[in-house]
């Protein structure tokens, strides 16, 4: 019986939030008690400041591997980085620039290795274009304004639209691109949430702060975009349990 597909969007983590919920959340999840967790920092140009941040943050927990993996300064082969790849339990893929990440990973195989990993049972998540990455399209700032961009990784169907509520003007582009049909139905995570997809169904959201959503947005009949907010579970220290539902339809 093949692995479950497991790959979350997250709305913060260690590079936003001090309180550490969403991480410890996603790695929850992880196949394997202690997971080798990878960092992509592709989006941000590898930018060392982001990968100290993440090594700060995993590198002294008993319970997690932490990794980096480098493309603008690559030093594996095409055979020891698909043997790297194939071996971590947890890809974490950081923001920065969406369109720039795709491309990069285009040119070195990277996308492929991805969906490998992902099938054979690598959970995937990522916080802002490390969410937008996975969809088949997704809401970006990466040529300047607010626009969409049609061919992401298409892990998850639909599209996704990060900072939903964090930055202007992102809850009405998104909206009119999905209403006019730029962009197919999708989810809108505002800052401080989390949506776990288990092969490519939605079955747990949650909130590190009461009050946060995820959205459904999809066009209706009528040609206008409708929201479905759905309910989180809120997350609290040490356990990792809270109050709400995390059980949702997806469809």
């Amino acid at each position: 019986m093949s692995p479950p597909r497991r790959l979350a969007l997250l709305g913060g983590g260690f590079s936003t939030d001090e309180d550490g919920l969403l991480d410890d959340w996603v790695l929850g999840h992880a196949r394997t008690p202690r997971p080798k967790v990878c960092f992509l920092p592709t989006a941000s140009g590898d930018a060392p400041a982001y990968v100290e941040k993440f090594l700060a943050a995993f590198g002294d927990r008993p319970d997690r591997e932490p990794t980096v993996l480098r493309l603008f300064d690559r030093s594996l082969d095409d055979d020891a980085l698909r043997a790297f790849m194939l071996a971590q339990d947890v890809v974490y893929v950081g923001g920065g620039n969406t369109a720039n990440l795709l491309a990069v990973w285009r040119v070195h195989g990277v996308d492929r290795l991805l969906r490998q990993a992902y099938d054979q049972g690598t959970l995937l998540c990522g916080i802002s274009a490390g969410a937008n990455c996975w969809a088949e399209a997704s809401h970006t700032d990466s040529f300047g304004p607010l626009t969409f961009l049609p061919d992401g990784l298409g892990v998850l169907p639909g599209s996704v639209c990060p900072h939903y509520d964090g930055e202007p003007g992102r809850r009405a582009s998104y909206r009119s691109a999905v209403a006019a049909g730029d962009l197919p139905a999708g989810w809108a995570l505002e800052d401080g949430t989390g949506a776990l997809f288990t092969d490519g169904r939605l079955t747990e959201t949650v909130s590190r702060a009461p009050g946060a959503c995820v959205y459904r947005v999809a066009r209706d009949e009528a040609g206008r975009a409708g929201e479905r907010a759905l309910a989180c579970r809120t997350l609290s220290h040490g356990t990792g349990t809270g109050t709400g539902t995390g059980t949702v339809d997806g469809r």
